[in-house]
C-alpha cells in the first residue's frame, strides 16, 4: 500500500524534526501524531483483510466501518501536522492526495461487499 510507505517516511522525517525539547523541557505534542499517522496506515490493511473474509454481515460491516474510522483519523492527522514546525509537512499534501484516492476505491470496495 502506498499510504503505508509514504506515512512512515512521512513520520520518520518529522520525528527528526520534532524529537528536540522546547526551553521548558516540554517536547512537542506533534511526534505523537506522526506516529499515529504509521499506526493508522499499518491498521488499514488487516481490517480490510477481515472484512473480505468475514461471512457474518455484521462483523463484515464492524471492519468496513474501522475501516472508515482509520481513515478519517488518518486524513485529519495529516491535516493536523501540516501546521507543525517541520520540513516534512511539504509532503503530507501528498499522503492526504493518496487517501483521498483510497477514499474513492474505498466506495467501490464497500459496494462490492
Amino acid at each position: 500500500m502506498q499510504i503505508f510507505v509514504l506515512s512512515r517516511s512521512i513520520s520518520s522525517y518529522l520525528n527528526q524534526d520534532l524529537a528536540y525539547l522546547y526551553e521548558d523541557g516540554k517536547e512537542d505534542a506533534n511526534i505523537y501524531v506522526s506516529g499515529d499517522i504509521v499506526q493508522q496506515s499499518v491498521s488499514l490493511a488487516p481490517e480490510i483483510i477481515n472484512a473480505e473474509l468475514e461471512r457474518c454481515r455484521d462483523k463484515k460491516h464492524r471492519h468496513i466501518a474501522s475501516v472508515n474510522r482509520l481513515t478519517n483519523r488518518l486524513y485529519k492527522n495529516c491535516s493536523r501536522l501540516e501546521s507543525c514546525n517541520s520540513n516534512g509537512k511539504d509532503y503530507l499534501p501528498i499522503l492526504k492526495r493518496e487517501i483521498r484516492k483510497f477514499r474513492k476505491l474505498q466506495t467501490t470496495w464497500m459496494l462490492t461487499l
